[in-house]
């Protein structure tokens, strides 16, 4: 059985930030062919885009990682931060099964399961941008806001990708 987005997930994510009394906004997203462009398209930071990974432990455990945009899982750091061994990113279909979501898509916020989430400490003090859970379509919010809904563990988990800057101002 192939597993299938569920339905109508902007919906989701607008309802799980109430349930939380989380803030967002989301809007729509014109498709960019570089991080670079998404920035410059959102008006922020490469730094303030923030992807949400899925990251498959032992057996059916599952943890969400926020990264910044302009900067890579450290796996090593990320072990490390969840206190296990072994993690990987699974497959898309597993991603879709976990979380409800589409890569390119996943969001913490209505996932549908409420797995545990690490965030890189460098999103701390920012307004990022993310996955709103559909294609075509980006979640805003404080982060800081985000980290206390879902009791994030906030630790240094990334390194930076070479030739991208992220550290360009913030207004």
């Amino acid at each position: 059985m192939t597993a299938q987005p569920l339905p109508d997930p902007t919906a989701r994510v607008r309802e799980a930030a109430r349930e939380r009394g989380l803030e967002i906004e989301i809007r729509e997203s014109p498709p960019a062919s570089s991080l670079e462009e998404a920035a410059a398209l959102r008006g922020i930071a490469p730094s303030d885009i923030v992807k949400t990974l899925v990251v498959k432990g032992k057996g059916d455990q599952y943890y969400f990682a926020l990264v910044p945009g302009d900067r890579a899982i450290s796996w090593g750091k990320l072990r490390t931060a969840v206190g296990v061994n072994k993690l990987r990113l699974p497959e898309a279909d597993l991603a879709l099964a976990a979380t409800g979501y589409e890569r390119g898509t996943i969001v913490p916020v209505g996932s549908s399961t409420d797995w545990p989430v690490y965030a890189d400490e460098r999103i701390r003090g920012a307004r990022v941008s993310m996955g709103a859970g559909a294609h075509g379509h980006a979640l805003y919010v404080d982060a800081d806001a985000l980290l206390a809904a879902y009791d994030a563990t906030v630790a240094d988990i990334t390194d930076p990708i070479d030739g991208i800057r992220g550290d360009l101002p913030r207004e």
